[in-house]
């Protein structure tokens, strides 16, 4: 189909002040229309799980009635089927959904790292884990797009946090930003090309995202190849030139013309290049060509997606514990407890908040169950009454499932958590149930984890995260063995909140945040701790049993150049069709840098029917054994013998191969004053520069080597450390006559020349 757009033309015809108009909003939704030149309105809508999309008079700050829609789970749940196939249905769902809506772009997924339990946003986000973001997020993305719709990425960087989220400095070193907070956004960009990445509200070090060339134009741009445009998030825009410059193109929502009239007076008086103007607004027209090359009539079938949403909601549903109680059988004498069985909470609060179609419970869909409501939402006091009828109710069936979780009031966009724990009347009643019905299951519905005191005495815990509109449905069918739970956690669940990496720096100060966890969040912290967890990364039980054979590496000695396959045989050893999740994690190697014992590096999901077999293969490149080398600026395996581990968790490792990784890349070896003499020795191509000055000095003579106790035992190790640590320029101080300063130049000049 050819382009309605002719975009360079466009460019050359538009006034200086039409230019300038384009890159901001025409409210709170539209991008603006340039009439004369048929350019129209294209409309955006929040909704990572499903459309908000305001039909009739959007209000200012977007919290109004929304159209109806579909509710799939939150993206917390989704991560829990590592399924990327199904995050690609969902979004080819939601892409029908954009298209019959008469929308552009799809203002999501959000694909930022869980560094805190308590982040408001966490139901949002998909994982502490950025292998898992990015595979999913690119899933989703391509799902949206393929119906030529478009995507927005974000929050592009470091949103982490609701906490002053509109002016807090995130304070992250660059290898820490690499490797967790920038790596899932690559590889988004890289295999699903998103229209539009939405720049986040904070500053990074100080700067805002909106103003920040090196992430928006050096590290998006020119090192990933994002050919999109890039908005604000709504309200996050700092200085509009300053943007501009930086590679920030459409401001959102509208800015009332202030901000055009900045654009303008810059480019008139030579501040701003007007080729820099033009580049943002080619951008944001072959956004609209795309948008008008695609357009259609369209409708969808609500009901198929709603069965859709349910299966998602199954897949994703992590089963925590399991006495033998699960699945429930049709014949038994059941009690569902809780409010959360007649009115589930399916979603978190704020602007991906939506206006679900339908909402199916778990009342609706069970048969021949008793009830008993248990608590109220609205507050966290028990109800005596409520209570002493759950009780009753409880001690009346066979088995007692009490639907609990976090309130809407307790997790949403806007603020963070404060603890980790459910609402008080809701623990006071599981334990009271647990008194008088020893066969009692726990069903959660929240956004992020909880802690729960009560765990040793229930028989289960299915934990069903926000699952959208078909949540009771699906918890229904996943009670009664219908279908056998499959998903894993995503993120790890700590004993207490003091337990989590970033604790003492969260959420900082009114002025910033200091990530001095670095690139330890979640699993890599708590693994490299050896610390007790409450559940641990990709964790999750099932119906069905899993064995693991015959692991295969393709090389036991390899370059960071070659690509390794590994394969392993996945047997469903259980009674039940099943799905395994297989995770592929790399130990490193005990080497020069500080790294996790093991990252997740690549995984799987496998259907088996049981007593089936299948062979799981996967693919790992350099980036599977690389860190993120600052003084390199770039990806960095270094040599050394690295272990392939098999896991059906990150706790639970099932086979292990050993493999030998030589680097073919030289980190240059640059020394100074204060570089040690030991460094010169373990990293200089040739020592004979320090050899030299050592001799003049003395030096060596006095401290390596020595046998004597002439400072009491251990003198032979203490001088042999102080030549080791001595920085070449404190070489002059231990030294005569014959040593000067110049020499010790001389010597560093003739090591860099290496």
């Amino acid at each position: 189909m050819s382009h309605k757009l002719d975009v360079a033309k466009l460019v050359q015809d538009l006034t200086l002040e039409e230019k300038a108009g384009l890159c901001s909003g025409l409210d709170f939704w539209h991008t603006k229309a340039v009439e004369r030149l048929g350019i129209p309105s294209v409309m955006v809508s929040d909704g990572p799980h499903g459309l908000r999309k305001q039909d009739e008079n959007p209000d200012h700050m977007g919290v109004g009635e929304s159209v109806q829609a579909i509710g799939f789970p939150t993206a917390s749940a989704m991560a829990c089927s590592f399924d990327r196939d199904l995050l690609f249905s969902v979004g080819e769902a939601l892409g029908e959904e954009c298209i019959t809506e008469d929308l552009a772009v799809l203002l999501g997924p959000g694909i930022n790292m869980k560094r805190s339990p308590i982040c408001g946003r966490n139901f949002e986000y998909y994982s502490e884990d950025p292998l898992v973001a990015g595979e999913l997020g690119a899933a989703f993305v391509n799902g949206v797009q393929q119906h030529g719709v478009g995507t927005s990425l974000k929050h592009f960087a470091a949103n982490n946090q609701e906490w002053h989220r509109m002016s807090i400095s995130a304070e992250i070193d660059e290898r820490t930003l690499r490797e967790i907070y920038l790596s899932a956004f690559e590889t988004v960009v890289k295999k699903a090309q998103p229209w539009t990445v939405m720049c986040s509200y904070n500053r990074i070090n100080g700067t805002y995202s909106s103003d920040n060339s090196w992430l928006l134009n050096d590290v998006l741009r020119d090192e990933w190849g994002f050919e999109g445009l890039v908005m604000t998030d709504w309200g996050a825009m700092n200085d509009r030139v300053t943007a501009l410059k930086a590679g920030l193109d459409l401001e959102m929502p509208s800015s009332h013309g202030e901000t055009d009239k900045q654009i303008v007076a810059a480019v008139k008086d030579g501040s701003l290049s007007e080729d820099v103007l033009d580049q943002a607004v080619t951008r944001i027209l072959t956004l609209v060509d795309k948008y008008l090359v695609h357009k259609k009539e369209s409708t969808y079938d609500k009901e198929i997606h709603h069965l859709l949403a349910k299966k998602t909601a199954e897949e994703s549903a992590v089963l925590l514990k399991n006495d033998g109680i699960l699945p429930l059988k049709k014949t038994q004498k059941v009690a569902f407890i809780g409010a959360f069985a007649e009115t589930p909470r399916i979603q978190g609060g704020g602007s991906s908040h939506i206006n679900c179609y339908r909402i199916e419970s778990a009342l609706d869909t069970a048969n021949n169950v008793a009830y008993a409501q248990g608590f109220r939402t609205d507050i966290d006091e028990t109800d005596p009454a409520l209570l002493e009828e759950a009780i009753r109710t409880a001690k009346d069936a066979e088995v007692a499932v009490i639907f609990a979780g976090l309130p809407d009031a307790f997790e949403s966009e806007g603020f963070d958590r404060q603890h980790l724990n459910m609402p008080d009347c809701q623990n006071e009643l599981i334990d009271k149930i647990c008194e008088v019905q020893p066969n009692t299951v726990v069903v959660l519905h929240s956004g992020s984890p909880v802690v729960m005191p009560w765990l040793p005495k229930v028989k289960a815990v299915l934990d069903m995260y926000l699952s959208g509109q078909a949540s009771g449905g699906a918890a229904v069918r996943l009670l009664y063995g219908e279908v056998s739970p499959s998903g894993k956690l995503a993120e790890s669940f700590p004993l207490r909140l003091e337990d989590n990496p970033s604790y003492l720096n969260f959420p900082g100060t009114r002025q910033e945040v200091k990530y001095q966890e670095g690139i330890f969040i979640g699993y890599r912290y708590y693994d490299k701790k050896k610390m007790e967890v409450l559940f641990p990364f990709g964790y999750g039980l099932s119906y069905t049993s899993f064995a693991y054979d015959h692991l295969q590496v393709n090389a036991t000695e390899a370059t960071d150049q070659d690509t390794i396959l590994v394969s392993v045989d996945v047997t469903n050893t259980g009674q039940m069709a099943g799905a395994e999740i297989v995770q592929l994690y790399v130990q490193n190697p005990k080497g020069e840098e500080i790294r996790p014992e093991k990252e997740l590096r690549k995984f799987a999901k496998v259907y088996l029917e049981p007593g089936e077999t299948k062979t799981v293969t996967m693919e790992l490149n350099d980036r599977a054994f690389s860190y993120y080398h600052i003084g390199i600026h770039d990806w960095y395996a270094e040599s050394g013998e690295y272990q392939i581990l098999i896991g059906a968790s990150s706790r639970d490792i099932r086979l292990r191969q050993n493999i030998q990784i030589t680097s073919t890349k030289e980190i240059p070896f640059i020394a100074g004053e204060t570089t040690t003499c030991e460094d010169v020795e373990l990293f200089a191509k040739d020592t004979a520069p320090l050899d030299h000055m050592l001799r003049i000095s003395g030096f060596a003579e006095n401290t390596n080597g020595v046998e004597n106790d002439s400072m009491g035992a251990g003198t032979d190790e203490l001088m042999h450390n102080m030549f080791s640590g001595t920085p070449l320029h404190s070489i002059l101080s231990f030294s005569g006559e014959e040593l000067t300063y110049e020499d010790i130049q001389e010597t560093i000049r003739k090591l860099n020349e290496q």
